[in-house]
């Protein structure tokens, strides 16, 4: 996201300037619909713009098969629901001649069929039950549809018809019946030119002409009006008004948005955008003055992202990502460890079976109380052919990463696949793509104006001493993100008393980094990592938990540069050597994940045949191994590949590649 305006080239059937015109979004495209054009003149068009090419194209719907087209008007309103849009009110004008107007407030009633992808049908006069909704202009309508019941409701509210209007009409879209629904609650004032947006069950209004004094019901067509800042939403399922700011309140450290009327809102996610309006219109001076701001409201903590993905491993650091959360601030990384096991006699010890469940959801709020996860004894690998006993993964292979479905990377299923993957320790980056940023390991201003800056991991002064692992394990910050990535080597300890608070307190605040010591990471230590998004809401859910290991010295990293190329009766596998072999290689293995009997027990363990083993860095996957493959649904559908190099002390960790079905 730049923040910055441009301005596109667009070409086409450019319509001309227009005012109070109608305006819905479908995917790439959109269409509007009348307005007033040049010279005051009223207009009754219908342009369609394809954003995805910057095309204008004016369209012509064919009429109603009874009655005529939408006459020209201004000031209407035009919403989208499936494949069809809706038409009400709005302002004509009686006289042809566009210098003199003879207003004609309208409360007519247009259904609008579109083509899928681009063009429409036509308008037709859909037969309505109950009474219309009375004339008027500059009002708003929006759609709603709860999920439980599944009938889509129009609302209409406000508008102005010679005096400003504060009812409210609902509309039922399959019985196509008018009502005027009980509300509860304060209602706002009469208003026109205000906007309405629906995000989640709540219809958020805000801004417009309002009466100036708010004593009163207010009839006289020369009253006098203001714009209004004032805020309220209906919740759509109660139907009650509740008010957010008040039409008097007052703001004089311009925390929130001014008076205005004529603006433009946009939802985008659980985020409100609100751009320019203007503020006031004296028409013995001949003086408006346009709003020139954008604001944004968020209303609701964002949902959890992503599980954390593995980039790549090392002895003492992790690099991890997750995808982006639409319209947040920064992003709270946090983990837990096991204690490291000492190494016995040369052989790499593991904390916990790599194959541990990851059941665990996180909560929602900054701090959870610490929940442990259940550990699962490594299963015995079975498979349906005996005969390829030998080719399973053996089941005291200690240097598996764990199977989390995130460890993976996602590679098109084309005739000829040859995307780049750069793989270090069970590392994934597409290059080609950029690489994954360093994160700007600072707290955002917006989100965390009292806590300080949790900048970069350098060397700490910390004991160097993990925290006691017991039942009930604790959750330790990493740090607050802006990107979604992060290089992860050490974790801030928190002071006991702060965690008893935090582990009773869901709105507990983030700590002040500056005052906290840090822990390195251990070599051939289990950490798991759960992220949570910020906005100006608050943190919101953590995400499911992921599982990791650091590299253990001595053993070889994993392959990378991984290549999967498709003909027509078989697929290759390529990789290079492990960035670190730590010796010399003395083998490769490929293993697939592969139907078997355990996993319809067991889902969440994949069995892998081993379908390749020597010193080439390089197989064919014939169609009779494929055939056997376990397609894996945790995300998109995929089969699962893992390569692993051995050198003297044995193999190290495996790559892990999702190639997508």
């Amino acid at each position: 996201v730049t923040n910055q305006w441009f301005l596109p080239a667009v070409r086409g059937d450019i319509p001309p300037g227009c005012a109070a015109h109608g305006f819905v979004c479908d995917g790439t495209r959109i269409l509007v619909f009348g307005g007033m054009v040049e010279y005051g003149r009223y207009s009754n068009d219908l342009y369609e713009l394809q954003a995805s090419r910057w095309l204008w194209k004016k369209v012509k719907p064919q009429a109603p098969s009874t009655g005529s087209p939408p006459c020209p008007r201004l000031g209407h309103s035009f919403s989208l629901y499936g494949n069809k849009c809706y038409l009400f009110g709005g302002l004509a004008n009686e006289s042809e001649d566009s210098n003199n107007n003879v207003p004609r407030y309208l409360n007519d009633f247009y259904e609008l069929e579109l083509q899928h992808g681009s063009g429409v049908v036509g308008w037709s006069i859909p037969v309505t039950k109950g009474i219309l909704p009375s004339p008027r202009e500059s009002h708003t309508a929006i759609v709603y549809c709860r999920k439980d019941l599944g009938s889509p409701k129009m609302y209409i509210f406000g508008g102005m018809c010679g005096c400003r209007l504060n009812d409210l009409w609902e509309l039922d879209i399959e019985t196509m019946t008018w009502s005027r629904p009980e509300t509860k609650g304060t209602v706002p004032l009469p208003r026109s030119l205000h906007t309405a947006n629906v995000i989640g069950n709540k219809m958020y209004v805000f801004g417009g002409w309002v009466p100036q004094s708010a004593g009163g019901e207010i009839s006289a067509h020369d009253g006098e009006w203001k714009c209004t800042g004032s805020f309220s939403y209906l919740n759509l399922d109660t139907t009650e008004w509740i008010g957010l700011i008040s039409d008097c309140q007052e703001d004089k450290s311009n925390l929130l948005p001014g008076p205005r009327a004529g603006h433009c809102a946009v939802a985008v996610g659980t985020r409100l955008y609100i751009w320019s309006g203007r503020d006031g219109y004296r028409k013995a001076w001949n003086n408006q003055v346009c709003c020139k701001d954008l604001w944004y409201l968020d209303t609701e903590k964002p949902p959890a992202p992503s599980q954390v993905q593995l980039i790549r491993a090392t002895t003492n650091s992790f690099q991890v990502k997750w995808d982006e959360v639409p319209t947040v601030e920064g992003y709270l990384l946090q983990l837990h460890a096991d204690s490291p096991v000492p190494s016995v006699a040369g052989i790499p010890g593991t904390g916990v079976p790599e194959t541990s469940v990851l059941s665990s959801q996180g909560g929602s709020s900054l701090h959870q109380s610490p929940q442990s996860l259940p550990s699962v004894p490594y299963p015995e690998m079975k498979v349906d052919h005996p005969s390829q006993t030998n080719n399973v993964i053996p089941n005291n292979n200690d240097n598996w990463e764990p199977d989390t479905s995130t460890n993976t990377i996602h590679l098109q299923n084309a005739a000829e696949i040859n995307v780049q993957v750069s793989l270090s320790s069970n590392s994934l980056k597409v290059e080609g793509k950029g690489k994954v940023a360093a994160p700007e390991n600072k707290i955002t201003q917006e989100a965390m104006k009292n806590h300080a800056d949790a900048t970069g991991f350098k060397e700490s002064n910390a004991p160097s001493l993990l925290p006691i692992c017991t039942s009930n394990r604790q959750w330790y910050d990493v740090g607050i993100f802006k990107n979604s990535s992060a290089v992860v080597s050490q974790f801030y300890l928190l002071p006991e008393e702060t965690l008893r608070i935090s582990n009773k307190t869901e709105s507990a605040d983030v700590p002040d980094y500056r005052l906290l010591k840090k822990q390195d990471l251990f070599p051939g230590t289990v950490y798991r990592f759960r992220v949570a998004a910020i906005n100006g809401c608050g943190v919101g859910p953590f995400s499911k938990v992921s599982e990791f290991k650091t590299c253990i010295p001595g053993f070889p990293g994993a392959p990378s540069t991984v290549k999967i190329t498709k003909s027509v009766d078989c697929i290759h596998l390529s990789w290079e050597p492990p960035a670190s072999p730590s010796g010399n290689i003395l083998e490769y293995s490929a293993y697939l994940a592969i139907r078997s009997t355990q996993l319809q027990e067991n889902p969440s363990q994949l069995v892998f045949m081993r379908i390749y083993c020597g010193l080439k860095t390089s197989c064919t996957v014939t169609a009779a191994q494929l055939s056997n493959a376990h397609i894996d649904y945790t995300s998109r559908p995929a089969i699962v590949f893992r390569i692993s190099a051995k050198n003297e002390r044995g193999y190290g960790p495996a790559t892990q590649v999702r190639w997508l079905q």
